[in-house]
């Protein structure tokens, strides 16, 4: 098999995956999009890329858990909950490890109830910290969707742009 046809395969897969991966929780989404792009422009031998490229592309990827992160503790914030509820919530997220996939979107939700509780708060404001996790969780998701979008417009560009123009059918 061709080595660049073995390369798009490989890459597909794993932006395929990757961007089912932004919407389903527990699979690393950006990750798997990077992984994606390093493996076409490493298996290709037509692709000639910087490393500058692939490094922008990575630090794309980690800014989608950085965001995670960020909107989670916006979420309880925005919601009144306190720093035990944001606490709660951040910690609640490792649930992925016990429940699985659905584990990210119950953890920081059970976790914002809990911190919130436990600091003395009441079930209603509780309650209310922990929808805020769940918003914030929606939101995490709109802005990974659209990270992952720009590292992937940026990697066809460059795509298109590496394809002989003899090449072209236009």
């Amino acid at each position: 098999m061709d080595s660049a046809v073995l390369a798009t395969i490989i890459s597909f897969i794993l932006l395929v995956t990757g961007i089912a991966g932004m919407i389903l929780p527990g699979l690393p989404g950006a990750l798997l999009v990077w992984l994606g792009i390093v493996a076409y422009g490493f298996l290709n031998p037509h692709v000639h890329w910087t490393m500058t490229f692939f490094l922008l592309e990575g630090l794309l990827a980690l800014l989608t858990y950085v965001v995670d992160y960020l909107a989670t503790i916006w979420g309880v914030k925005k919601f009144k909950g306190t720093k035990a509820g944001a606490i709660g919530a951040v910690l609640g997220m490792f649930f992925v490890f016990i429940l699985g996939p659905p584990g990210l979107i119950i953890g920081p939700f059970l976790g914002a109830v809990t911190g919130e509780l436990v600091a003395g708060g009441e079930m209603r404001q509780a309650l209310t910290s922990g929808f805020g996790t769940f918003i914030g969780f929606l939101i995490a998701t709109f802005i990974r969707l659209l990270i992952c979008g720009i590292m992937i417009s940026w990697f066809v560009a460059k795509v298109i742009a590496s394809i002989p123009h003899h090449s072209l059918p236009f």
